[in-house]
């Protein structure tokens, strides 16, 4: 079995994970209804979808 000869130190240790950090989400804002959104994904709101440009979910209007 491989073993490592000596103690890896703490400094060697995070220069290998420093790719394994969090990267923050990435919102994108509806062009109708300017909420944020994910990218490539319907609006919660209107029910636009920003790529096709069209509406993919029909929503109901509240009634007051």
């Amino acid at each position: 079995m491989a073993v490592p000869k000596r103690r890896v130190s703490h400094a060697r240790q995070g220069k290998r994970r420093s790719h394994h950090h969090l990267k923050p989400r990435q919102n994108t804002y509806c062009h109708r209804c300017g909420s944020a959104i994910l990218p490539h994904y319907v609006c919660w709101n209107c029910g636009y979808y920003n790529i096709q440009g069209k509406e993919v979910v029909a929503v109901e209007e509240e009634e007051k």
